[in-house]
């Protein structure tokens, strides 16, 4: 690898321009602390920009995704159906909750959650007569899930929906915006989501009583006297006026940065996707997908290289990029082991399981996550795709 070479990252943060403008008005007004003046605007504008009326932003996803959980009634001995597709981050707080995960597999022609698998397990709980207490698809990659008919699954049994958004931000569904379904919309503001707060996350819902209730919550259930008295246990998970800021300024550019996204992945494919032993993730004929990452699968005997052998390749380049998320139901954490933690403890008892599982097994296999920084220069792009056409010579 050449010095000269620079690191080629594989969804580094892209700033807007007016973030500094906001942290600026964030400290000439003093509020540093958790909220402020720019964490009202930040879930004002979020709510404008994504049609979903009322939002609380927070210090992360997972935060929010705890939340949502603990307010649809979750409880130890539950269980979530939730995609095995997914980050880890979806589905921990059903554990920090006591309750235990059923993962449900991929389809083909969108990598989110497999609606047919749903709706046979489904009736089989309620057979045995052990609904779950929740259904928590994940749009994947930045294309969202087919809310219509899992809300309409989920309706026969009255199971509340928690949409996983966290990588969906500015996808669209049936002309919707991401996370606008269900019981509440789940998002995520990490470094390398398609716009950041560095850290931080949002619950958003067209409930007003269901924000209000997680806003009491995540700031420590403190009760409304004039001095701390907490009747109910909270957490302190709000976030704070600074990184609001800057999620405002973000949220300024997103549209621009939806629209740099996809002409990256449509870069890659011009060139790509005629190439034997290379195939493209699909695009839901539901919906416009965000292409938060462009992604690939590799069919190792027709390409030539495996999904691992082409990541190290432009590893050797200085070019960064990742395997598609390992089901959950492959995770350590949920096998059996002898580990002793209170998790494996828990799991004879809540008998977690997997439903389906050989798409989700075979995307992670085969797929690979090309860089998809909306900064990326066209010199940048060539050196990806020239060491890619390396690979198929």
């Amino acid at each position: 690898m050449s010095d000269k070479k620079k690191r080629i990252f594989l969804s580094p943060p892209h700033m807007g321009g007016k973030e500094l403008e906001y942290i600026k008005g964030a400290f000439e007004s003093n509020y540093i602390a958790p909220l402020g003046p720019q964490v009202d605007a930040f879930e004002q504008e979020f709510s404008e920009i994504t049609g979903i009326p009322y939002a609380l932003a927070l210090s992360s996803g997972t935060a929010a995704m705890h939340l949502a959980m603990r307010l649809v009634g979750i409880e130890p001995g539950d269980e979530i159906f939730a995609s095995t597709l997914t980050f880890i981050g979806s589905v921990t707080p059903a554990l920090y909750m006591g309750a235990a995960p059923v993962f449900i597999d991929s389809d083909r022609k969108s990598w989110n959650m497999d609606i047919s698998l749903l709706a046979d397990e489904l009736k089989l709980s309620d057979k045995r007569g052990k609904l779950p207490k929740a259904v928590i698809p994940t749009d994947i990659f930045g294309q969202c899930a087919d809310y219509d008919e899992i809300q309409r699954i989920c309706d026969r049994y009255e199971i509340p929906v928690i949409v996983d958004a966290a990588e969906s931000l500015g996808a669209t569904y049936k002309g919707r915006g991401a996370g606008s379904s269900g019981k509440a919309g789940v998002f995520s503001f990490n470094g390398n989501k398609i716009i950041t707060t560095s850290g931080g996350g949002m619950l958003a819902s067209d409930n007003p009583e269901f924000i209000e209730e997680a806003r009491y919550l995540s700031q420590q259930a403190r009760d409304p006297v004039p001095y701390y008295q907490h009747s109910r246990i909270g957490y302190n998970y709000r976030m704070s006026n600074i990184l609001a800021a800057v999620g405002r300024g973000q949220l300024g550019v997103l549209n621009d940065r939806v629209k740099r996204k996809r002409e990256i992945f449509n870069d890659y494919y011009n060139v790509l996707n005629d190439i034997p032993g290379i195939e493209f993730m699909p695009e839901a004929g539901y919906g416009t997908a965000s292409r938060w990452l462009s992604v690939i699968l590799i069919t190792p005997d027709v390409f030539g290289m495996n999904a691992d052998g082409l990541c190290q390749l432009l590893e050797e380049e200085n070019i960064e990029s990742r395997p598609v998320w390992k089901p959950m139901h492959m995770q350590p954490v949920f096998k059996n082991n002898d580990s002793g933690n209170s998790i494996e403890s828990r799991r004879e008892k809540y008998q977690m399981r997997a439903v389906g599982g050989s798409v989700a097994e075979d995307l992670f296999k085969r797929g690979l996550c090309l860089p998809s920084g909306t900064q990326m220069a066209t010199a940048d792009m060539e050196r990806i795709i020239s060491t890619i056409l390396r690979a198929v010579e």
